[in-house]
């Protein structure tokens, strides 16, 4: 099979590239690196070289395959384990990771003994808990946990980082950041080593940088929405020169009639559950794509084209076509939000299509 069959996603590296040195200029400017997370694009090697490519030398994932993958793929960065460690991952982690980030003391622990067998040291990352409620220490308990981590050998705390905007949508705002340079402020005074990470956050940071006048000790931040799609991740707004149309995605068309736009018939469930409803408009002219939501989040796609997307099974997309004139073999073209740009890259099901210009 061809990369031209569809469904598939296009994925321009160009646009990539110009997006990934944009925000390293960015940035950059006010003292702040970048980690390239790449979790969003399955680890694919063509686009870690992308990053690496344009500054960014340190890559992020959350899927111990996708680093393993970009190890056997020659790329030669620094890899962070972007989730904090299971138990039953330690082994895979100090193989394939540089840096782990970690909140559990039974898990920094395991890390050390695994570490030390190999005669190797376990960089980490602390998360901090500050108001998004997913993973994080209490910083009423940073103090303690810090002291309980210096006795242990084979691990060293290189970093402190904090999360905003993925579980409990809070925004990283001045005084979030302040608390952030606060602590590592006393980390650093109180235990005598330098954190080579202050990680504020991710794409949702945007917002607060630019409008920072001092970013005080925040010197990191981890991005992945913001170089692929071209937007913050607070309101999805786009950032001033970058591209959103790295990603597009690609499905065909494989059957085009009219019908009537209201089921008939006893209703029930539908193949997920719901019991759907409908308005009768008449008749439609209705088109499918043979996508579904088993090969990508289907209500993130938004059609090129002026046309509707009336619903989706596993494998059938129903379109009201409108106007188009779409025919069977007709290819529909769709823009993706980062839903549906994480299901389409993580499913095998998709051709994955490189370009290389703008």
């Amino acid at each position: 099979m061809t990369t031209s069959h569809a469904p598939r996603i296009e994925i321009n590296l160009a646009k990539i590239a110009h997006n990934a040195s944009t925000l390293v200029g960015i940035y950059g400017a006010k003292n702040i690196g970048l980690m390239g997370v790449t979790k969003t694009v399955c680890g694919a090697p063509e686009i870690a070289q992308v990053l690496l490519d344009q500054g960014i030398p340190t890559l992020a994932d959350s899927k111990l395959i996708n680093l393993k993958r970009m190890r056997e793929a020659g790329i030669k960065a620094n890899f962070v384990y972007l989730r904090s460690p299971a138990l039953s991952e330690v082994d895979l982690v100090i193989k394939y990771a540089d840096i782990s980030i970690n909140t559990e003391l039974a898990v920094i622990t395991k890390l050390s003994e695994a570490a030390l067998i190999r005669d190797l040291v376990q960089k980490i990352i602390l998360m901090i808990e500050m108001g998004d409620l997913r993973e994080g220490i209490m910083p009423v308990n940073l103090d303690s946990f810090i002291q309980e981590v210096l006795t242990l050998q084979g691990v060293e705390i290189v970093g402190i980082g904090v999360n905003f905007a993925c579980f409990g949508g809070v925004k990283p705002d001045n005084q979030k950041m302040n608390d952030l340079s606060l602590l590592a402020s006393m980390i650093e005074t109180k235990f005598s080593f330098p954190l080579t990470f202050v990680s504020g956050g991710n794409s949702a940071n945007y917002q607060w940088c630019m409008g920072a006048a001092d970013v005080g000790k925040v010197n990191n931040l981890r991005l992945g929405e913001s170089i692929y799609l071209g937007r913050e991740t607070l309101n999805r707004l786009v950032i001033p020169e970058l591209y959103t149309d790295a990603f597009t995605f690609v499905s065909e068309v494989i059957e085009a009639k009219v019908k009537p736009s209201m089921p008939y018939g006893d209703i029930g469930q539908n193949a997920f559950g719901e019991v759907p409803q409908f308005q009768d408009r008449g008749l439609m002219n209705r088109v499918i794509v043979g996508v579904g939501n088993q090969d990508v989040l289907v209500a993130g796609l938004t059609p090129l084209l002026d046309i509707e997307i009336l619903g989706a099974s596993s494998d059938h997309t129903v379109i009201n076509a409108r106007d188009s004139n779409l025919r069977v073999g007709d290819e529909v073209t769709f823009n993706l939000n980062y839903g549906a740009l994480l299901s389409i890259m993580t499913s095998p099901y998709v051709y994955k299509k490189y370009s290389y210009m703008i």
